[in-house]
């Protein structure tokens, strides 16, 4: 059973498996580790534990962060900046329509990934063999999007406080305008949305909250000196006799006038009864003689 530890690469991000590798390493340590993408500084947020055998290979724990590993990560936020620099004039000189948020460089500095987020889908073939051919490493594009955006840079929310994304929230969860609505909020777009421009992360707090402190309506009625509870169902309210599941109960009331008259209206528009094939009587209009079907413009004088 491999011994690993729980390691972040930045804060809030989710907690990766890798393996010490013999190493002495306690919980706070930075320590640097081979990545998919290559070497890495990280910082270690859960200490050594055990783990059952499944057949995952995990990565290994290098070595614990040395003052040459420092000064290299210092050297590369240096060259960072200059890449960002270089690719944002590159995109408006090609007029590309996106939008370069940071640069991540590898400790080693093998790879170099641009973030950036678009509306679309960016040919950007060009830029990458400019950028190749400035900074002679592996250049990757990786596009993000609004929220990813807001916690890669950071800022102060409506509230006064940092973002949530950048302090403790690990991962973006679904926010819906039926939350809103379920929590009675006012439907004001300006304090809805959030510095990614999307609904605010917060407003999934307190819904599942809502959900299970949510009872039925109580409507005091005075029976008998008691409070009842009423429930407006209408699967709940009592069908007349005789009706069947399904249809609406029928009039039992006679419609018909008691002189057995044909109804009629002030316009002089008369309606008569007539009888289907199932014997319900059915009252069409008659059309006043005088004016031809179709033509409704007034006769010529």
């Amino acid at each position: 059973m491999p011994d690993v530890v729980g390691i972040r690469f930045k804060p809030c991000e989710k907690i990766y498996d890798f393996e010490i590798n013999g190493i002495d390493v306690k919980e706070g340590d930075t320590v640097v580790v081979e990545s998919e993408v290559g070497l890495n500084m990280a910082t270690i947020v859960k200490g050594k534990y055990f783990v059952e055998p499944s057949g995952r290979e995990f990565k290994k724990v290098l070595r614990i962060i040395t003052d040459r590993d420092i000064k290299k990560s210092e050297e590369n936020k240096g060259v960072e900046e200059k890449a960002k620099k270089y690719c944002s004039e590159r995109i408006k000189t090609r007029k590309l329509k996106m939008k370069l948020v940071g640069v991540e460089s590898t400790l080693d500095r093998k790879k170099m990934i641009f973030y950036f987020t678009a509306d679309g889908r960016i040919d950007f073939r060009e830029l990458v063999r400019d950028l190749a051919a400035k900074f002679r490493t592996m250049i990757e594009m990786r596009q993000i999007g609004d929220r990813d955006e807001a916690r890669f840079v950071g800022g102060i929310g409506i509230c006064g406080r940092e973002l949530c994304c950048c302090t403790f929230l690990t991962s973006f969860e679904s926010v819906s305008i039926k939350m809103v609505k379920r929590q009675e909020l006012s439907l004001n777009v300006n304090k809805l949305s959030g510095v990614c421009g999307r609904l605010k992360c917060c407003l999934r707090y307190e819904y599942d909250n809502k959900l299970d402190n949510a009872v039925s309506p109580i409507i005091p009625t005075r029976q008998n000196d008691a409070t009842t509870e009423i429930i407006e169902d209408a699967a709940t309210l009592a069908k007349p006799e005789g009706t069947k599941e399904g249809s609406l109960p029928r009039c039992n009331s006679d419609c018909r006038r008691a002189d057995n008259k044909s109804p009629s209206r002030n316009d002089g528009t008369k309606i008569t009864p007539d009888r289907n094939k199932d014997g319900a009587t059915k009252y069409h209009k008659k059309r006043r003689k005088g004016r031809p079907k179709g033509n409704r413009s007034r006769p010529k004088k």
